[in-house]
């Protein structure tokens, strides 16, 4: 057996798969997020450990005989968090978070050194690690001097779990510390960040067993001893291993928390210019590139927050069907923005709101501008080289088929739902947990889910969604010049 921790921004999901990669069982636990200012977000990585406990615990309450057999624990999680330890291994102070955007100052000032680009592949944005530890060094000193090590947060529950400070090459290219191309720590980079070498965790691959679990943590926990923990993988890139898309041409679109679309590359292809994010994968010798929007699921949210209605009702009254766009547009930037735009301070807006509109249309206009900034990233992709001519869909967005239709529209390209079942970043940790513990290739573990259906683009309505996105896209620079 063999178990996926998938460490997310509001949950920690634990998934027990057999060595065929099964679904056994799953356990969740809900973490809290801060923001002590505007812009701020943060986690106490107590609260990490402590879900970790919780979905051990139940899983082993609930499937005592299948844990009795449980050989390898494979890791997931959000990206870019600084999770900052002295040199006795203890937290100084909450994660600053990947959608914390205090640092938005410092990383254009990295961005600026050349070095950054060329040796990263990637542009240096307000929630890559680099900046905030800068932030840290400008505006408390004295903690920054204390810091012996940093942690990126699913590398803190592998630490908590073997004692290792370990970080796989899919999570530390997110960091602004890495020379992505050659898979390394960049002297230089870190340098440039005011950073040293001996403060980063050493670098694997994915699938590379990392260590054991602690005996003492076995015994509290009920475990068996001998638990081997792999390192496993950024959130997204897990997410690639639990939909199969390893090779050039394959890709996925994730509608969750964030808005993720994602395309698997045989080699490294940076492309900073457009915010295209290129990183290395999960798996040996291969990278991935990929457009993100901050606010996807977390816009549709909002509004049910503020509407006191739930995100399915919302969606679920607009009916089985799209319509062409309505006049009403939503720009998605809540938290700011990433692809194309790189813009942690841009903030969101509805424009074209008349008196005669109710719930629906703002719903309608959130889903709508959710999708318009995906193609943004679509956009930056295509310029970057990437190629796709389908998606897998992922993420609690997809349960609307309203929204997937409207996406697959929007793109213009086919959109596959999975049969019911586990295929995100939780299985994805799991199957790097039994290639790291069996051996196995990545490509007989790591296979594309069966499709449930295949939502195609809308013909009647291209040519109206190509107008609506048109405007779209001209709205942020009316948006960047209001006072």
């Amino acid at each position: 057996m063999f178990i996926g921790l998938d460490l997310g921004t509001t949950g920690l999901r634990a998934l027990l798969v057999d060595s065929a990669g099964r679904p056994i069982a799953s356990a969740e636990a809900a973490l809290p997020v801060a923001h002590p200012q505007p812009g701020w977000s943060e986690q106490d990585p107590a609260d990490w450990i402590g879900a970790a406990r919780q979905v051990l615990t139940r899983l082993r309450t609930e499937r005592p005989e299948a844990m009795a057999w449980l050989r390898g624990i494979g890791l997931a999680g959000q990206m870019h968090g600084a999770t900052l330890l002295d040199g006795a291994g203890r937290v100084l102070r909450p994660c600053i978070l990947w959608n914390d955007g205090r640092s938005g100052d410092q990383a254009a000032h990295l961005d600026r050194d050349p070095d950054t680009r060329e040796i990263s592949g990637n542009i240096m944005f307000a929630g890559s690690t680099a900046p905030k530890l800068l932030w840290l060094r400008e505006n408390d000193p004295n903690l920054f001097d204390r810091v012996a090590t940093v942690l990126l947060p699913k590398d803190y529950l592998s630490f908590w779990l073997t004692g290792q400070c370990v970080s796989d090459m899919s999570d530390g290219a997110g960091t602004g510390w890495m020379d992505v191309g050659a898979r390394a720590w960049s002297p230089v980079l870190l340098e440039r960040g005011g950073m040293r070498g001996d403060q980063m965790p050493r670098l694997v691959e994915g699938c590379d067993v990392i260590g054991r679990v602690r005996g003492d943590l076995a015994d509290e926990l009920g475990l068996p001893h001998g638990i081997s923990v792999v390192a496993g993988a950024a959130d997204n890139a897990a997410a690639a291993c639990g939909v199969g898309a390893l090779q050039q041409g394959d890709g996925f679109v994730s509608l969750g928390t964030s808005g993720v679309l994602l395309a698997a590359r045989d080699g490294f292809q940076p492309c900073p210019r457009r915010a295209v994010h290129s990183f290395c994968h999960a798996v040996p010798g291969s990278w991935y590139q990929m457009g993100v929007t901050l606010a996807a699921t977390d816009s549709l949210n909002w509004l049910a927050r503020i509407t006191g209605a739930a995100p399915e009702t919302l969606t679920g009254a607009l009916g089985p069907g799209i319509d062409a766009p309505g006049p009403l547009r939503f720009l998605p930037y809540l938290s700011g923005e990433r692809t194309p735009h790189n813009d942690s301070a841009v903030r969101g807006a509805f424009v074209g709101l008349d008196i005669g509109m109710g719930r629906d249309e703002l719903t309608r206009a959130v889903l709508e501008g959710v999708c318009f900034a995906l193609c943004d990233s679509w956009q930056a992709l295509r310029a970057a080289g990437a190629q796709l001519s389908r998606l897998v869909a992922i993420g609690g967005g997809t349960r609307s088929r309203y929204w997937c239709e409207l996406l697959a529209t929007v793109l213009n390209l086919p959109v596959d739902l999975p049969e019911q079942g586990e295929f995100g970043a939780a299985m994805g940790a799991a199957r790097l947990a039994i290639c790291g513990v069996t051996g196995a290739e990545p490509a007989a573990v790591m296979t594309r889910p069966p499709v449930a259906e295949t939502i195609v683009p809308r013909s009647d309505l291209r040519g109206a969604c190509d107008d609506a996105y048109g405007a779209y896209a001209d709205s942020y620079s009316i948006l960047k010049a209001m006072p």
